[in-house]
């Protein structure tokens, strides 16, 4: 008879857990008194949490590495108002051992939930609309050449989309509301455009694929904003007589899309097309976040915990209307 599974998203506290999870993160802690535990954050593709492995650390701590699936003993504790799991027996799980038991890897993988062929398929005929033969033709070599890990690939490993597909879905959400506002400003759509299709394509060299969440050395070292500059530098080289003032305006964007110095942009925008690149960018990135954390969250009432990106109660329900009296 196979063991009954819990989901994140049906963690309460108090109670006992067993289920199969992938390791997003793994740390190697000591207490104050020199206490070895392993800090962990596991997930499925119902949410993430954060949990703690505080005996027979030595021998847990060689049996799987940060990005393995894993099964898992435990019971769901509170601290500083968040629920945490106590490990109490962690293992590394494969579909030959543990199938039997309800091991899916899939399960464990958040997943966009929009069709991936439909969305490629729109994306395909926003390209194919490009009037610059340039541009179209930048743009079209580098999603042809990386078609299957674009359509699988995360874009981000935390923050927004972190799921499997979820750079296509952001990419394309992007390029719609860029189709739109490139008009009401009357600005280069298919500048705008190309910024907004290749602005994250250092991401595929930066981020392992979501199946293994991570950064790649590559991207702990260089970076996806560097990494996605080399990219298409490396792309009009084999290109005859693309203009260079293009080629700097593109590379600027790449460069400028994150808008800050403090938040590790090389550089500012420096002209229209780049700023609302940056703006549509952070735009649905937030937009994102916010609406995880309205999904995700657990408290009963209309109101969100605090503790989300944005560190405040978001609103998830109407409001309860009281008269003064």
């Amino acid at each position: 008879m196979k063991a009954k599974i819990t989901q994140i998203k049906k963690f309460k506290k108090n109670t006992s857990i067993q289920g199969f999870f992938l390791v997003r993160a793994k740390h190697l802690r000591s207490t104050r008194n020199n206490h070895p535990y392993l800090q962990l954050e596991l997930q499925d593709n119902s949410g993430t949490i954060e949990a703690k492995v505080w005996e027979d650390v030595p021998a847990f701590e060689k049996s799987f590495e940060e990005g393995d699936a894993v099964v898992v003993k435990g019971r769901v504790s509170e601290y500083a108002d968040r629920l945490q799991l106590e490990v109490v027996d962690i293992a590394k799980a494969s579909s030959e051992k543990h199938a039997d038991y309800g091991f899916d890897l899939a399960s464990l993988i958040p997943t966009t939930k929009h069709n991936v062929e439909q969305m490629w398929k729109e994306l395909a005929g926003i390209i194919k609309n490009m009037k610059n033969p340039h541009l179209q033709t930048l743009i079209s070599k580098l999603y042809k050449e990386n078609a299957e890990i674009l359509k699988s690939h995360p874009a981000s490993m935390k923050l927004h989309h972190a799921w499997l597909g979820g750079f296509l879905e952001h990419i394309l959400s992007m390029a719609k509301v860029g189709v739109f506002l490139a008009k009401h400003y009357a600005l280069d759509q298919d500048l705008l455009l190309t910024g907004i299709l290749l602005h994250d394509i250092g991401k595929i060299f930066e981020l392992n694929p979501a199946q293994k969440p991570g950064y790649t050395d590559s991207g702990i070292l260089i970076g996806h904003i560097i990494l996605g500059r080399d990219v298409v530098r490396d792309a009009i080289k084999g290109m005859m007589d693309f203009p260079h003032d293009l080629q700097l305006k593109i590379e600027h964007m790449i460069l400028s899309h994150q808008g800050k110095y403090e938040w590790q942009s090389p550089k500012q925008p420096k002209f229209p097309e780049a700023l609302l690149l940056h703006l549509i960018d952070e735009t649905d990135a937030r937009m994102n976040m916010m609406r995880e954390a309205i999904s995700k969250d657990n408290e009963s009432g209309n109101w969100t915990n605090r503790f989300n990106y944005f560190r405040i109660p978001l609103l998830k329900g109407g409001l309860e209307e009281r008269g003064i009296e």
